[in-house]
């Protein structure tokens, strides 16, 4: 006589079923904890400054957004990478945006010293799909920007997840309409992969921020430099600026700067602060951590809705 649950196979059934409700009941609590952060604005935003390596002035700040200290999530970076699983992606971008330019705004006045007039261009981290959504388009920015007394023109778009964009003709309509107005496109981790160095030729941004790869230790290695000197004469003859990010070291911005880079970001330079800080080029060595680059910012993976 047979018993069910002495069945063969029905041991892995049972665990099979204990594996599914444990994910489900972990994916819940992550999705509350994601309500929670949104509702509550629990963001926590940073700004790394910009350094022109020449003349050494400071271009602005990249606005950095990072998720509070959570069980449900081990990192910043995993609750990224959950989030892009999710389709909150459109309204956590829109609540990232809306408290980027704000925080930015109260910042730069709290640093403002009377007559002053400080280095103010803000980089903002958005998903294309994001960007080309239509209620993104319908003046939304505009309305918000006006609230704190910014224009287009302060405003550099930074375009994450290359690979999202499948249209490019059409993606360039739709940067069109925002230069109009005055914004500006920077497209980030350039020398990362192919989708990126593709983008950067069919978008023509007005900044490429070289990924941190490419500048780690540049000065010890020639096929590095190679392709830097590539995307800089492709720069010199479209009018874009490369800012070069992840320099840690002196001697890579020295590298940088001999090279004729025109900007850069990282840890030697200015670390992400709650306030504006000032960039510094480094004449002496800094101590930095071993695990470094910028802090994630709506690092989303295409996934869910969006493969």
């Amino acid at each position: 006589m047979n018993f069910p649950l002495l069945t063969p196979g029905l041991p892995s059934v049972w665990g099979d079923l204990f594996e599914i409700l444990c994910t489900t009941v972990g994916m819940y609590g992550k999705s509350r904890e994601l309500q929670r952060i949104i509702q509550g604005r629990q963001l926590s935003t940073f700004f790394q400054p910009i350094l022109n390596l020449q003349d050494e002035s400071c271009l602005g700040y990249e606005v950095l957004n990072r998720p509070p200290a959570s069980n449900r999530f081990s990192g910043t970076e995993d609750f990224y990478d959950y989030l892009g699983r999710t389709n909150r992606v459109f309204e956590f971008e829109r609540y990232c945006r809306e408290t980027s330019i704000e925080r930015f705004e109260q910042a730069r006045r709290r640093s403002q010293l009377p007559g002053e007039i400080p280095a103010d261009v803000v980089f903002i981290n958005v998903h294309p799909l994001v960007l080309a959504d239509t209620s993104y388009r319908s003046g939304e920015t505009a309305r918000l920007l006006r609230r704190y007394g910014l224009t287009p023109e302060r405003v550099v778009f930074e375009l994450t997840e290359k690979q999202a964009v499948s249209d490019y003709a059409e993606f360039e309509r739709v940067l069109s309409n925002y230069r109009d107005q005055g914004f500006r496109i920077a497209v980030d981790d350039a020398g990362s992969g192919y989708s990126s160095l593709k983008t950067i030729v069919s978008l023509k941004p007005e900044f490429i921020k070289l990924d941190k790869s490419l500048i780690r230790d540049l000065h010890e290695h020639e096929d590095r430099q190679r392709m830097v000197k590539l995307l800089q004469e492709f720069a010199r003859g479209s009018g874009t600026s490369i800012i070069a990010e992840g320099i840690e070291t002196r001697a890579e911005a020295e590298f940088l700067r001999r090279e004729g880079i025109e900007y850069g970001q990282g840890y030697a330079l200015g670390r992400p602060e709650p306030e504006l800080r000032p960039a510094r080029f480094p004449y002496e060595e800094r101590a930095v951590p071993t695990e470094t680059g910028k802090l994630p910012m709506l690092d989303i993976k295409p996934r869910g809705r969006f493969a």
